[in-house]
């Protein structure tokens, strides 16, 4: 389903399970970040990938994993691989998350997922992270500057607290925009408004984002005004993170034209903006592949 839906990236290994050591929690803002020894998830690490943790201990009625995207990775050499993640607080089970502290142990499933299709070499490129949807982008931006490609990155939220990422972004790329709704820090305003001008200014080939749905969507729509394409990291509810339990699904375009569901945790959570049916999204269309059936 992955060529017919999204023509994206394929991950280069399978995903492990491991139990994982905490060794740092950082409080940034309203997030908490977390630094766990996990070796054989770090070794096997593209950008855009995420991990699986289960909460609420080993007694927990909590039986869904919470998925998080990965960043910070180390995959070792002197030292055990590390991962890293930012978590909110938004409901049971990342209450519980952000409750464990240095040396408590971790459930992990990862690295899961498709990777950041990469451009060619020095292709320009704009990524745009709403929330800690910045995390993903921190390596992505290594990544292309390291293969020649000159980045602006565009970082926005709600208010301050809810930025994450700006000043690792600026000490990488030199600078960062930086949008908050209510503008208690950089300009006042939405993420993707300053998007255009960016995109114009580099002469930007590709447009790179992760964050809300909302603002994906909005992404998607200046990247096409112009001509040009923009691969997303989607926010889909993961609960098993593997493709069993259909939680995750989206509608999306395949190369054929034919429009499918597709599972965001392992056709995605990549996708092409122009592909996915934003409008539908959490509906059920009546010319979606197989809809007659469901």
């Amino acid at each position: 389903m992955a060529g017919e839906a999204g023509d994206q990236a394929q991950p280069a290994a399978g995903p492990v399970q491991e139990t994982g050591e905490i060794f740092d929690v950082t409080r940034f803002g309203e997030y908490t970040q977390f630094t766990v020894v996990a070796p054989g998830v770090a070794r096997a690490y593209q950008p855009g990938q995420f991990a699986a943790v289960a909460v609420g201990g080993v007694e927990t009625s909590m039986l869904l994993r919470r998925s998080f995207a990965l960043y910070g990775v180390k995959p070792g050499g002197e030292f055990a691989g590390t991962i890293q993640f930012v978590v909110a607080a938004n409901g049971r089970g990342t209450e519980w998350l952000v409750q464990q502290k240095i040396g408590a142990r971790l459930d992990l499933v990862g690295p899961l997922g498709v990777p950041f299709p990469l451009p060619r070499p020095g292709v320009p490129a704009v990524l745009v992270g709403g929330g800690y949807g910045s995390a993903p982008l921190i390596p992505l931006a290594e990544k292309l500057i390291a293969q020649g490609s000159e980045v602006e990155v565009i970082v926005g939220a709600a208010t301050a607290r809810r930025l994450f990422g700006d000043l690792q972004i600026k000490r990488l790329v030199g600078t960062v925009t930086v949008t908050t709704d209510d503008g208690s820090a950089g300009q006042r305003g939405w993420v993707t408004d300053p998007l255009p001008s960016a995109i114009e200014r580099l002469g930007a080939e590709i447009v790179y984002a992760c964050g809300p749905m909302g603002m994906l969507r909005a992404v998607g729509e200046v990247a096409q005004a112009h001509a040009i394409p923009a691969q997303v990291a989607v926010e889909e509810s993961m609960a098993c993170g593997i493709g069993v339990c259909m939680t995750c699904v989206l509608p999306v375009r395949g190369s054929d034209g034919v429009s499918r569901f597709v599972r965001s945790c392992v056709e995605g959570p990549i996708f092409d903006a122009g592909r996915i049916r934003w409008a539908d999204v959490g509906k059920l269309p009546a010319d979606l592949y197989g809809a007659d059936g469901m």
